[in-house]
């Protein structure tokens, strides 16, 4: 610290944030070792599509910064709402209070479902939102008289979050096996990923008998089954049919067990409709939304459920309520960010834009798609994934990293899940944009494979 008490204008004086990281923050999802090798990125700004360093560098964001960001960073129409919200009510506790931002929200949302799932329940993390959809989902059996169904599924390769409840219906390896003492055990099903070869030659049909068996020996005990639905992204981005939510949808009400969608990542028009349960024309008994619903600008996650639902915790009993909370439930400034998110989808026609845009990118994209080494190249909406080749198991452990680094001085910011490389840019891309993510792609690709 200067011995003027740090009086320095910051064109004389550029702290290294970088190196007080390191010394300070512990970064999330990260061997923190390797940074050693890795340098951090400092961000100073963000601008539309593009992140900046404090060196002027940008960098194209084309994951939306861990799939949050839909209408580009420093969007002028939400800074303007949150502007306005700033200057009217920034917080005030949820339980016994209410406000405008979060009862606006909660209508425009239910009224996105034809009011099927009229209720929401918010939080701020997506983890916090799968907690209570599960809590919930159980509550409700115990007040219906069901306490014995206390059972949950989820599918082969699922991600819902690392809070210790969330965990325990998320099966990737790298994020649960350190924790499996503190975990309650899942069923785990067949994942209906169209990659697989399966002996009857339909996928989906296999997943859905896969379940059915499990139902018919444990539906009696089962409170809910979790799915992402159409795209399980964690996993590698594995994308699959609409069809096998509508057939789950008949299997969860043959054998009375609730569905819950996990939508933090695959809602928000991020598969091509606002929800991507409307593609298989079901509504399930549980929506978590998280990410993009605040337009990438503040932490906010909301499950929204039936009346059906609602109905059974509404009693003079306390302990009959659901008695959940979070210090922020219902933020006045996110549900505002929110609102403002919704407004553009509205008036920009966002989702009938983004058909356009993607066929654009998935054009330019045709030469990554030909590489002789790209497999399973496919798209969902504004998700884009390609696999990988290798046969050698010491560089397809380096792939991702190098990618990311190599990328990076290609003025892009992708981060690969093991040998899948995969794309979630915001919905605000130009002609020029997509040209230079498509042609980086490329780039990249041929740099670290070589």
């Amino acid at each position: 610290m200067p011995a003027n008490g740090g009086n320095v204008s910051s064109e004389t004086f550029q702290p290294d944030w970088v190196h007080r990281s390191l010394q300070s923050v512990w970064h999330p999802c990260t061997q923190m070792q390797h940074h050693e090798h890795i340098p951090l990125v400092s961000l100073a700004r963000g601008q539309g599509a593009w992140l900046f360093d404090h060196e002027g560098r940008r960098l194209l964001d084309a994951v939306s910064s861990w799939w949050v960001n839909l209408f580009g960073h420093a969007n002028p129409r939400i800074n303007h709402a949150l502007k306005q919200q700033l200057d009217q009510l920034e917080h005030a506790m949820l339980a016994g209070f209410t406000h405008e931002p979060v009862v606006l929200l909660s209508e425009r949302l239910g009224a996105l479902t034809g009011n099927h799932l009229g209720h929401c329940f918010y939080a701020s993390d997506g983890a916090s939102a799968v907690e209570i959809a599960l809590k919930m989902s159980f509550h409700f059996w115990r007040n219906s008289g069901h306490p014995e169904k206390c059972e949950f599924v989820c599918l082969r390769g699922s991600y819902h979050g690392e809070t210790l409840g969330a965990l325990a219906v998320t099966d990737v390896a790298l994020f649960r096996d350190a924790y499996g003492p503190l975990l309650g055990q899942a069923h785990v099903v067949m994942s209906p990923d169209a990659r697989q070869n399966v002996p009857e030659g339909n996928v989906v049909q296999a997943a859905l008998n896969e379940v059915e068996a499990l139902f018919q020996q444990r539906a009696d005990r089962i409170a809910s089954i979790i799915v992402e639905p159409l795209v399980q992204c964690a996993t590698g981005m594995a994308m699959y049919e609409p069809s096998y939510l509508a057939g789950l949808r008949k299997l969860c009400d043959r054998y009375h067990v609730h569905l819950i969608a996990d939508e933090i990542a695959v809602g928000c028009g991020r598969t091509g409709t606002f929800f991507a349960c409307e593609q298989a024309e079901i509504w399930p008994d549980y929506i978590c939304l998280s990410k993009g619903i605040s337009g990438g600008y503040l932490p906010l996650s909301l499950v929204m459920t039936t009346n059906e639902i609602y109905s059974a915790f509404y009693s003079d009993e306390l302990t009959r309520g659901f008695l959940h909370s979070h210090s922020y439930t219902g933020n006045p400034l996110a549900c505002r960010a929110a609102l403002a998110t919704l407004d553009i989808f509205e008036q920009d026609n966002v989702l009938q834009g983004n058909l356009v845009k993607a066929d654009q990118l998935s054009q330019a994209l045709a030469p990554v798609k030909a590489h002789p080494r790209v497999k399973h190249f496919r798209r969902q909406g504004m998700i884009w994934a390609f696999d990988v080749e290798f046969n050698d198991p010491v560089a397809a452990s380096q792939f991702s990293r190098q990618f990311f680094s190599v990328a990076l001085l290609n003025g892009l910011l992708i981060r690969p899940i093991g040998t899948t490389v995969y794309l979630m840019p915001p919905y605000i891309l130009s002609d020029t944009e997509i040209a230079f993510l498509a042609n980086g792609v490329h780039a990249v690709l041929h740099q670290v494979l070589s």
